[in-house]
């Protein structure tokens, strides 16, 4: 597993199919970014973008995520944060404080969305799938 240290913004309508890892494809029409975790396993790492999640920043060419990409749920369980197209690695968190940051996200996704937010964001989620791999059925 190779490490990657920048990405480079893809503006894109639909999310490929197949990622390249190095590559951040935003899609500012579903709302969502989509890169490979940076540690190399391969994981998709998809980003809503909305107040209750991610927030993307342009500016010059480069983007910037923020809050930082914690991918707690993947066996590799990266911590990094995305500024600038770069890439700046976090050192690793204990379960507990793991746990707290869930809990936090949970909170503050739902004062930001009351409705049901774990739900609409895996609906959301495989809506892009889908209408990724229609549009590039369709396309051919």
């Amino acid at each position: 597993m190779t490490r990657i240290d920048q990405l480079s913004p893809e503006f894109v309508e639909y999310i490929p199919e197949r990622p390249a890892p190095g590559f951040l494809y935003v899609s500012k029409r579903y709302a969502t970014a989509l890169h490979l975790c940076c540690c190399g396993c391969g994981s998709e790492v998809v980003t809503p973008l909305n107040p209750a999640k991610w927030h993307l920043k342009e500016d010059g060419g480069t983007v910037s995520l923020s809050p930082s990409i914690g991918n707690w749920s993947f066996p590799c369980q990266s911590h990094y944060w995305i500024k600038g197209n770069r890439v700046s690695w976090a050192g690793a968190m204990a379960p507990e404080v793991i746990a707290a940051v869930k809990a936090r996200d949970r909170r503050d996704a739902a004062a930001l969305a009351p409705e049901p937010a774990g739900f609409l964001s895996r609906l959301g989620r495989v809506l892009a799938r889908t209408l990724s791999k229609i549009g590039n059925w369709w396309r051919g």
